[in-house]
């Protein structure tokens, strides 16, 4: 069979693309049009210090030009830097002493750890417990750690030893841990499942449960990792301190790196060839990773997500049309009152701001850390004139009827 002349050489595991970026520069994009938009998601929280940050950009050049790829097989002098970065970060300051391994992605991230939770539980404890709602990756053993049924079925059957709990839900999770239990796979606050944050009681329950029962606790910072909440970490808003930590996204400012760091007796359960990964760690993406990291550093990245996040959340929840504004930092929900948000979401990146209908009933925004207060200021007007025409749309619509 003969494909159609006008078939996109891409497969289409993704619907068709609105518009074709060619361009950014901190919180703008650019179209093939030459038309600009206001970038309020980050491409999914990834660019957490804008498009073509200069200092990153610098590091890429210089290191394409001095050593782009050794394998694993050796040492660079990059990495090892960038890890022990990561493990004072995850110590809120303070080294920890953990160990950390370098991969692609945050699901890649996630399949270390799941990797990690069966070497340290043995055979016949292997199963790793997760929550309804939760998102974790896209392979199969991650997919299947995704608390979203919907999405396995087209593969089934997927890897066994996972178990989903309801989110926030201490009885729950108390109530699936048996003994074939390695380790409990949570989000601090979850991305894809609508921007649902969790309660610090559920964590520190948790936190409990695993020590009382000798599990791993197991926290998917990918999305929220890295000063998105207004903490380095969202586990650090919650009170505890996990066995492994999971991070990619926002590490590499869109170029692909995730880390999975584990404490020390956690992570001395793997040996050489254990575990590996072609790319993970090379010196082209830890070099942009050391930029990411001493740039968020130098500009006190929690802290601005922190101040410039209640700033937006409160001037939407205050807009007609929001029923409210849920989430941590920079990461957030705009819930809204009655309306579609896919409907919303093509209408305002009609209006030239790019934002996601994480939820049929909400709006997801993870704009650049670095985000001005007037570029806020601009996104919220927008967002009012979005909503005010949808609300007098279908007011206009109801009085017809």
């Amino acid at each position: 069979m003969t494909p159609a002349t006008d078939a996109s050489p891409l497969m289409a595991t993704y619907p068709p693309a609105p518009v074709a970026f060619v361009r950014g520069r901190g919180s703008y994009l650019w179209d093939d049009a030459g038309r600009r938009y206001l970038d309020m998601l980050s491409g999914l929280a990834v660019t957490s210090l804008g498009h073509a940050h200069p200092t990153v950009t610098e590091a890429l050049a210089t290191q394409a030009a001095t050593l782009v790829h050794v394998s694993n097989l050796f040492g660079t002098d990059v990495a090892p830097e960038v890890a022990r970065t990561l493990d004072r970060l995850v110590g809120d300051g303070e080294p920890v002493g953990g160990q950390v391994f370098f991969c692609n992605s945050g699901a890649e991230a996630n399949e270390c750890a799941i990797k990690l939770a069966r070497r340290f539980g043995g055979r016949g404890r292997h199963v790793v417990v997760s929550a309804y709602g939760s998102f974790h990756g896209r392979t199969l053993a991650t997919l299947h750690a995704t608390g979203q049924p919907e999405k396995h079925e087209p593969y089934q059957p997927l890897p066994e030893g996972f178990r989903h709990v309801a989110w926030d839900d201490l009885g729950a999770l108390a109530a699936a841990l048996d003994p074939s239990v390695a380790a409990v796979l949570l989000e601090p606050v979850q991305g894809e499942g609508g921007v649902n944050p969790a309660s610090a009681d559920y964590f520190q329950g948790v936190r409990r449960l695993c020590d009382e029962r000798g599990a791993l606790l197991m926290v998917d910072e990918v999305q929220t990792g890295l000063g998105r909440t207004g903490r380095w970490f969202g586990f650090q808003h919650l009170g505890v301190q996990p066995d492994v930590v999971t991070m990619a996204k926002a590490l590499g400012n869109g170029v692909p790196i995730g880390a999975c760091w584990a404490r020390p007796e956690v992570s001395a359960v793997f040996g050489p060839g254990d575990h590996a990964t072609t790319y993970g760690g090379q010196p082209l993406a830890t070099a942009a990773a050391r930029a990411v990291l001493a740039t968020m550093q130098a500009v006190d990245a929690p802290a601005r997500a922190a101040r410039v996040g209640a700033r937006l959340a409160g001037a939407l929840a205050a807009l007609p049309g929001v029923a409210g504004v849920r989430g941590r930092g920079l990461l957030l929900a705009v819930e809204l009152d009655g309306l579609d948000a896919r409907a919303i979401n093509a209408a305002l990146l009609e209006a030239g701001v790019v934002a996601n209908a994480v939820t049929p009933t909400a709006l997801r925004l993870a704009p650049s850390l670095l985000i001005e207060d007037a570029q806020v200021d601009e996104a919220v007007a927008i967002v009012s004139d979005v909503l005010g025409a949808a609300l007098a749309a279908t007011a206009a619509a109801g009085s017809a009827r």
